[in-house]
This record gives C-alpha cells, sequence and structure tokens, in this order.
C-alpha cells in the first residue's frame, strides 16, 4: 500500500521563526529596506555668503566681499532658509538683521572656517612650527609712532606670528568688528563675546624740536603762547594750558591734525610745539627728536583698547600678541616730572 506524499510547507512554514524582541532590546523600523533620507550640507558658497551678511548686516557689502552679485547672495540666503526651513534674516529699514537663527548658525560657520584655514595653514607649514597670520586693525597714530618700529622685536620672539596690518583713523570701531583678530581701538567694543583691555595709561605733555626752541632763546613755558602751537582735532590746549599756569586760551592760528603720529612728526619738523601722549612721544624723546617744553602733563582722555573675539580659533596666538604688547608698553615707560 502506498502511503500518500505529505502536503507542502508552504514557503511560511518554511521561515524560521524571530523570537519575539526581548525586553529593552533595540526596535527596528517599520521598513528597514527603506533608506534614510541622508542630511546633505549646503553649498560652501552659501555658507560664507550667510557668514558675510550676518557680519555686515547688508546682502550688498557681503556681495561686495565676495564678489558676487547682490541677486546670488539673495538666492543663497533663500536656498538655505528653503533647505532647513528656518528664517535667517528679517529686513529692518535698510538693514538685513540675522534671525537668532541665522546668528547663530553664521557664528559656527566663521568658527568652521577659521579651523579650516588654520589647519590648512598647519599643514602648508608642517616641517617648523605653524605661520598664524593674525588680521590687526590699529589706531594710525599709535601704528605709526609706536607699534611698527616694534614690530622686528615681535618677530624675534614669536617668528610664528605673521601680522596684517589695517590702520583706523576714527574715533569708532569699525562697523565690522568680526572682520579682523585684533583690533586696538579708541572706543570698546559693547558687543557680547568681545575681551576689551585698555593698553596704556600715560599722560599728555607739551613737546617742540630742540631746533625750534633755538630760535627763541632764554625760552620758558610762560613764552609758549609767542610759539607756533600746533592743533590736536581730538584734544584741545585748554586742560594743559591750565596745569602749566598760563592763560586757557586757544590758538586760533596754525594747522590741525586729525592723526597724533603726524602731528609728532610735524613738531619732529619742527613746525610748532604739540601735546602728545608720552607713549607715543617716548621714542622722539629718548632720541632727542623732541624735547619736553616745561613740566605740566594730564591724562590722557583717549584710550586704546585691545579687543578680540572669545572663542576665536586663534586665540593662543591673539593672547601671545597681547601679552607682547603689554611687554613693550611696560619696557617703553619713561618716569616724567609731575
Amino acid at each position: 500500500m502506498v502511503k500518500p506524499s505529505p502536503p507542502p510547507r508552504s514557503s511560511a512554514a518554511r521561515r524560521p521563526e524571530t523570537p519575539d524582541p526581548s525586553p529593552g532590546a533595540p526596535t527596528l523600523p517599520d521598513h528597514p529596506d527603506r533608506p534614510q533620507r541622508p542630511f546633505h550640507l549646503p553649498p560652501l558658497q552659501a555658507l560664507r555668503a550667510l557668514e558675510a551678511a550676518t557680519r555686515h548686516r547688508s546682502f550688498t557689502r557681503a556681495a561686495e566681499e565676495l564678489a558676487l552679485t547682490h541677486s546670488a547672495i539673495s538666492h543663497h540666503i533663500r536656498g538655505l532658509e528653503d533647505s532647513l526651513g528656518t528664517k535667517l534674516f528679517q529686513r529692518t529699514g535698510s538693514s538685513m538683521t540675522p534671525t537668532s537663527a541665522g546668528a547663530r548658525l553664521a557664528e559656527q560657520v566663521r568658527n568652521t572656517l577659521d579651523d579650516l584655514e588654520s589647519a590648512l595653514r598647519e599643514a602648508t607649514h608642517d616641517a617648523g612650527p605653524p605661520v598664524v597670520q593674525l588680521q590687526v586693525s590699529v589706531m594710525a597714530d599709535l601704528a605709526n609712532a609706536w607699534l611698527i618700529r616694534r614690530l622686528p622685536s615681535l618677530h624675534a620672539q614669536a617668528p610664528e606670528l605673521d601680522l596684517h596690518l589695517r590702520l583706523h583713523a576714527e574715533i569708532s570701531p569699525p562697523p565690522d568688528p568680526y572682520a579682523v583678530d585684533v583690533g586696538i581701538w579708541h572706543q570698546r567694543i559693547d558687543l557680547p563675546g568681545f575681551v576689551c583691555h585698555n593698553l596704556i595709561e600715560d599722560y599728555v605733555i607739551a613737546v617742540a624740536s630742540p631746533a625750534l626752541l633755538a630760535q627763541y632763546p632764554g625760552f620758558t613755558v610762560a613764552d609758549l603762547p609767542r610759539l607756533p602751537m600746533l592743533r590736536f582735532a581730538l584734544r584741545p590746549w585748554r586742560d594743559w594750558l591750565v596745569v602749566a599756569g598760563l592763560p586757557p586760551v586757544e590758538p586760533e592760528r596754525g594747522p590741525i591734525f586729525q592723526d597724533a603720529g603726524l602731528m609728532l612728526q610735524s613738531a619732529v619738523a619742527g613746525l610748532g610745539v604739540a601735546t602728545a601722549r608720552a607713549q607715543l612721544a617716548r621714542d622722539y624723546l629718548a632720541s632727542g627728536q623732541l624735547v619736553q617744553v616745561g613740566t605740566a602733563r594730564i591724562p590722557s582722555s583717549l584710550h586704546y583698547w585691545v579687543t578680540w573675539r572669545e572663542g576665536n580659533p586663534r586665540e593662543r596666538a591673539i593672547q601671545r600678541f597681547y601679552q607682547w604688547l603689554c611687554e613693550q608698553v611696560e619696557q617703553s615707560s619713561l618716569p616724567f616730572p609731575v
């Protein structure tokens, strides 16, 4: 007798049983074969457009910096907003104000670009210590009369630092403090995340060329009104004259200078007597190109604030530069008679 063949097993019967997951085991997605959507990084040019537009608060100035058109910047920002699903800028009058999300993203982009630049510089100098370039904006008078002649000392002590100097001549800081690593300006930066240190505490004195004073035999301070008096647009003569015991009468003639460094050079040339910060005049006094007129001195009303942004990837180099500046100020301090 022939036994009947057993019924064929279904595919389900042939499939091995899968035990129930134990408590706490990770749960697989419902569709394990469906690839998850990857996150695509935006184009680098779009991120640079965001960073520049945030710093300048202007699409036009960002376009000028990046050598693009205004419409290209707008296109990049609009593409970022569409891909991120959030607003990055709001128009405020004639300026574009970044939203909180836009400002945070721009700050991260700025830090990342700085890190990338530092890494590339380090890779190109792997034969020795990496060269760090610092973008430094400095008041023109301080640069011309004090800083530049001391830079050989910086090169000898910190050869890895390369300074890219930009001269600044206005009382107020540049509108874009993010554009440089270090600023040495007359006014503080009152923005979150910026460090400010007053570099120089000194006095204003009167100085003149020995050749000029030689033209007035027996010269005393009381004779000062007879001499040509150079005028500084940011500081009147009146306060110094009062301390010197002279009539507080402002000179009505003579050249007016916006830059204290140029006024000092004019005094060296014998053009007239000038008031100057002792630190700025220090080298001219030491060399005999200028002499102090009288003993009167008054506090300086202008400061030099050394400013940088916290978290800058080049902050270690910035700290080294600031330390060197402080050492130079200490070394160049001269005692002046009261």
